[in-house]
């Protein structure tokens, strides 16, 4: 007899990518889908658990089956839409340790890169093929550029995005630093990482995780962190520290950035060069130069001039891969405030198809995280 048989057993399969070296988890079948008419409705019922979605994210997310710094998502119907409306090809509540984010560029790639991989969206082996996402926190896109069939890069069209408070000040462990807060789908503080005392290099990893934390926490309740239309998107979702590595010219070198991996270099195009970790939820850390992430460095560095919208950022992570970003200007905001539409281009890569299982004998049951 097969004992396994006789006791209670959950299956689960997911797709893993990994988007400049930051994982993405797809829950595409049996995916929970917790009660809404949009996303960010979802969202609200899935903090709940109802559909038992909390548990499935516990469950993938945690030890021993994920990690502290693990990232995923599940798919949902796309926002009810009017009729004759163009709605999104599909909808995802995204996910990560400490619950559901508002927004995740990094995973719209991968997102985009999976659903033409997979024929869930028809793609032109020799153009760009535009993946409608609905999020949280507003429709994004992913364009997926090919090349005889072959991946050449995927760009994360973000939601308006816009600059919301310049050098407030935060007392931290290392004394008092000035910061810069911006919204991107969801809002990041910015400081650099030497007015700190640091540098953005993996030796200092554990002080800028410290102090990401840090920063986050002083700034989650302040006014300026508080979104004026939309509550469910107010807080400080992440820390961004940054070095800045100067500007690029056309004259700078041969080889064009392909926003891909920590061989890339620039050429061709002007703009800023900085690296950056982004320390979100409560200390996790995007390997990636951070999607969204890197949608709010690009709304300060539109607003202040530092990137033309004929110029390019190219945003580096602490493992040194590459995301490069452009932006067009949004709509105004109500009282007529200027907003971006950030573009973030990255690669995202297939790692591993996986069949996950929660027996009832397990006194773990949906893991553990140590940090």
């Amino acid at each position: 007899m097969n004992h396994m048989t006789e006791h209670a057993q959950t299956w689960i399969s997911t797709t893993d990518y990994h988007t400049a070296g930051e994982p993405f988890r797809i829950v595409h079948e049996g995916s929970p889908v917790p009660p809404g008419d949009t996303v960010g409705s979802r969202r609200i019922a899935a903090i709940a658990d109802e559909a038992g979605a909390d548990t499935m994210r516990a469950l993938l997310c945690n030890e021993p089956r994920g990690h502290a710094d693990m990232y995923g998502g599940f798919i949902t119907p796309a926002d009810i839409v009017p009729d004759g409306a163009i709605g999104a090809h599909f909808g995802v509540l995204f996910w990560h340790k400490d619950g559901f984010s508002t927004a995740c560029g990094h995973g719209t790639i991968a997102l985009g890169v999976w659903a033409t991989d997979t024929g869930l969206v028809e793609s032109d082996p020799d153009g760009v093929t535009e993946v409608r996402i609905d999020v949280p926190s507003g429709r994004v896109a992913a364009l997926v550029e090919r090349s005889g069939g072959e991946l050449v890069r995927a760009t994360f069209r973000n939601v308006a995005s816009h600059a919301i408070a310049r050098r407030v000040p935060v007392q931290t462990a290392r004394g008092e630093v000035r910061v810069d807060l911006s919204f991107s789908g969801a809002i990041y503080a910015s400081v650099r990482a030497s007015d700190l005392g640091l540098s953005v290099s993996p030796e200092h990893y554990t002080e800028l995780i410290a102090l990401g934390r840090e920063i986050k926490w002083a700034l989650n309740e302040a006014p300026e962190a508080q979104h004026a239309e939309d509550p469910r998107l107010s807080g400080v979702y992440g820390t961004i520290l940054f070095d800045d590595l100067g500007r690029t010219s056309p004259i700078d070198g041969g080889r064009k950035a392909h926003a891909s991996g920590r061989d890339a270099a620039h050429g061709g195009t002007t703009g800023p060069r900085q690296r950056n970790i982004t320390v979100f939820a409560d200390g996790e850390v995007d390997r990636s130069p951070c999607g969204s992430g890197t949608g709010a460095r690009v709304a300060l560095l539109a607003d202040d001039g530092t990137l033309g919208d004929d110029e390019t950022l190219e945003h580096r992570s602490i493992v040194d891969t590459v995301f490069e970003a452009r932006w067009s200007a949004g709509p105004a905001r109500p009282g007529g405030a200027p907003t971006v539409i950030p573009e973030v281009s990255g690669t995202a890569y297939r790692t591993g198809e996986h069949r996950f299982m929660l027996d009832s004998r397990d006194t773990l049951g949906t893991g553990f995280t140590l940090r």
